[in-house]
């Protein structure tokens, strides 16, 4: 069944979150599920299904944070794929009645975490079965490395609720082994120099594209950076690209692109290309913005226009570009070439643009009201916004 096909995706509200490691890498997506209507009887099987279109049993990990209670419990009673973690509140896991399921789920192979502190203790046959236990950061009560008396964790812990790098670094320092948020919203602070090469390569690129020069013009500024070079011929041979002969040269390379594909794909580039871990989640972030655009515009009245999605996909990844290049939109517009509504959206926050940014923003922060309300501006259903969510992220996994 295609993602398009589930009716599940009409009853809920999705989010998500990157879980992300010590070295600032992403090891796995959280997803989190609200229902549309709190006595809605949902379906776990279906819900299953939804998620197995992005997240197969053979694909990358994901943690299932479910704000019901009644479909969480199903979940615990159903055969997830060893691939989804699920997260199961504290005051459920302090449940007799359901420590067997938890400890089915642990012998098949699945993570379980625990989200919160239990107020009581939990059974001695159900502690064992979870990995790490979920600690938000309005709820730390550490203020360093060492803990506070009367304060013991038995199981390692993830830090939930983190939005800055300082709230990331505070969080390892005390002993996180991993957090759950999006550390993107430090103010950007201007720094002096240059770009690194492959980044100054890549914008260079991208304003002769932008001024239509010729493909002569291309190659020499492409010759610039082996590495980038070397990125075209490898894309332009994958199997996704669908030729039936090797490209070898740079030139047939750009030619076959063309200008509006090779731009997009520069884009890309843009949003993987710093050396910086600290922007690993900021990376990550950016090239989903930019497929989560381009799905939503898909599905609202301007579906049928490909300007309008390939310029969504551009306002997308480049929505978190000031953070990578640490110049404010205004600065740095000047120098990167945008259709005039991408800018509006950026340096503005107006044009046609600006209302699917909000809705984006609204799954990143996993906010069923600002999901449903930004979607309502833009008439689109839950559905359709889920949707886009899902195809986005399956999209992502297969580029990376």
């Amino acid at each position: 069944m295609a993602i398009n096909e589930h009716p599940i995706l009409a009853q809920v509200v999705l989010g998500y979150s990157p879980m992300i490691d010590r070295e600032r890498a992403v090891s796995a997506t959280r997803l989190t599920v609200f229902p549309v209507r709190p006595d809605a009887a949902l379906d776990a099987a279906a819900l299953l299904a939804a998620v197995a279109e992005v997240w197969p049993e053979a694909g990358g990990k994901v943690a299932l944070n479910v704000v019901s209670e009644t479909l969480l419990q199903d979940l615990l009673r159903a055969q997830p794929s060893a691939n989804l973690m699920l997260e199961v509140p504290a005051f459920m896991a302090c449940n007799p009645e359901l420590s067997a399921y938890i400890q089915a789920l642990y012998g098949r192979g699945n993570t379980l975490l625990l989200k919160g502190r239990p107020r009581l203790e939990l059974p001695r046959d159900v502690l064992p079965c979870f990995k790490h236990s979920i600690i938000d950061l309005a709820d730390e009560r550490r203020s360093d490395s060492l803990a506070p008396p009367g304060v013991t964790r038995q199981i390692t812990h993830m830090q939930a609720g983190v939005r800055t790098l300082a709230e990331l670094d505070a969080s390892f320092k005390r002993g996180a082994v991993a957090v759950l948020g999006w550390p993107i919203d430090d103010m950007v602070q201007p720094q002096g120099g240059q770009a690194q090469p492959d980044l100054a390569t890549i914008l260079e690129l991208m304003r002769r594209i932008n001024k239509e020069e010729s493909i002569d013009r291309l190659e020499d500024t492409l010759k610039l950076d082996p590495t980038l070079a070397f990125k075209l011929l490898r894309y332009i041979n994958s199997p996704a690209f669908g030729l039936r002969v090797e490209v070898g040269s740079f030139r047939h390379a750009l030619m076959l692109l063309g200008y509006t594909r090779l731009k997009r794909w520069l884009a890309l580039l843009l949003a993987s290309a710093s050396k910086d871990r600290d922007m690993k989640p900021v990376m990550f972030a950016a090239l989903r913005r930019g497929l989560l655009m381009e799905e939503l515009t898909r599905a609202s009245a301007g579906g049928n226009d490909e300007q309008m999605r390939n310029e969504a996909f551009i306002c997308g990844v480049f929505s978190l570009l000031d953070r990578m290049m640490k110049q404010s939109f205004s600065d740095l517009l000047k120098a990167v070439p945008v259709p005039d509504s991408v800018r509006q959206a950026l340096v503005d926050r107006t044009g046609p643009y600006q209302p699917f940014l909000e809705v984006v923003r609204a799954v990143e922060n996993e906010s069923l009201f600002d999901v449903r309300d930004s979607a309502e501006r833009l008439l689109l259903g839950v559905g359709e916004i889920n949707r886009a969510v899902l195809r986005a992220l399956a999209q992502a996994m297969q580029i990376q």
